[in-house]
This record gives structure tokens, sequence and C-alpha cells, in this order.
């Protein structure tokens, strides 16, 4: 079983936080099971969209992978210490990533490092003012455990890039042909791969 935790705060983004949980759960005949997870019970969308959590925050921490979603009060969110310091994520175990405005929540809570990392525009100033280079013209960047995506439709990088490391290649592209637009399967997919395939320890191009 590969646990995920997709974390949504009030104001997420619906295309962050549905295309990760879409995607993954895809591979659930493999063991996948990503679910929702946030403080409280529910949470509302930018756009008015109320949806039940399915886990609590702190199951993140239990979690094999937590995904950072974005929203329009993340900068709040990174400055409110009591409902981070509920985060105990830790890379030597688990694959954490980002989208957009939740980079800021990883270096808020120290797990960038040094590493660059991508974002949307306007979060971009707020993560350079935590000592963050952000790379202004890629969608997705990982080292390790570790991953950032901008944009918010890269979140299909970012699922992409868990599905290849925890359930391999071959796995990744029958779950993403699946989702994949009609008469674009092949090349759609193949550019999903290839934008990940750099931060895959092993992978090579097929």
């Amino acid at each position: 079983m590969t646990s995920i935790a997709i974390l949504s705060f009030d104001g997420f983004n619906e295309l962050d936080s549905f295309i990760a949980l879409g995607l993954l759960n895809r591979l659930r005949p493999r063991g996948f099971n990503a679910e929702l997870a946030g403080p409280g019970s529910h949470v509302t969308s930018m756009n008015g969209v109320t949806v039940q959590l399915q886990r609590p925050l702190e199951w993140a921490n239990e979690a094999d992978v937590v995904l950072f979603g974005s929203g329009i009060y993340t900068r709040a969110i990174a400055q409110n210490s009591a409902l981070l310091d509920r985060l105990q994520l830790d890379p030597l175990r688990q694959l954490i990533g980002s989208q957009c405005s939740g980079a800021l929540l990883m270096a808020r809570l120290g797990l960038l490092g040094d590493m660059p990392a991508c974002t949307d525009t306007t979060t971009k100033p707020w993560l350079v003012e935590t000592g963050t280079v952000v790379l202004d013209h890629e969608p997705f960047h990982a080292r390790g455990p570790v991953a950032t995506a901008g944009g918010c439709l890269a979140s299909q990088y970012l699922a992409t890039w868990v599905m290849v490391l925890k359930a391999g290649e071959e796995a990744a592209r029958e779950a993403l042909s699946y989702a994949a637009p009609v008469g674009e399967k092949a090349e759609y997919v193949e550019r999903l791969l290839a934008r990940v395939r750099p931060f895959v320890p092993g992978a090579a191009s097929t």
C-alpha cells in the first residue's frame, strides 16, 4: 500500500488537489491510496466548492507520500506556526512535493534546503523572501525525495513523478494513458514521462 496525503486547506486550488488525486488513484489496483488531508473536517476551495476531508492533517506524518496543494490563503497558513507545527515530515522516509504556493509551506518547514523550486508567479516573491531560488522557466524540479511544480496543470508532473518512483514507468504509463486525451495518448504520456525522467534515479528514455 502506498498512502498519499494531498494537503488541502481553505481556499485551495481545485486543479492542484483534484488532478493529483484523480491521477494517482488510477493506480489503486497497485496499492495506491491518495486522500485529501487537512485541518478540520471540511475545506472550501477558492471557487467556493466545499469538500469533506478524508483524513486529518496529522495523517500526513504517517503517509508514504505528501503533496502540498496551493491556495489563496497559503501565505497566511505559512505564518500559522500552530498549524504547521502539527506536521512532522521526514524526506528520509517520505516523498514530499508541492504545487505552486505549496512550496512556501515546504520552505517554512525547512524541507527545501538549498534546492531551487518551481512555483507560480504570485508566490515567487514570497518564496524568494525565504531565501529560495525560484526556477522561472521550469514547471517541475526535484532533488531526491523532494519535488516542486509550478502552474496549476503542472500537477500532472507531480503525480507522474510519484507514480514512476513508487510503481515504475510502465505502471505510470498505463495509468496516465487512461486519462490522456483521445487521439493524443502516446505523445501526451511521453511528454509527462520525459519531464520527470531526469529526476528519477536510474530512469532512461524508452
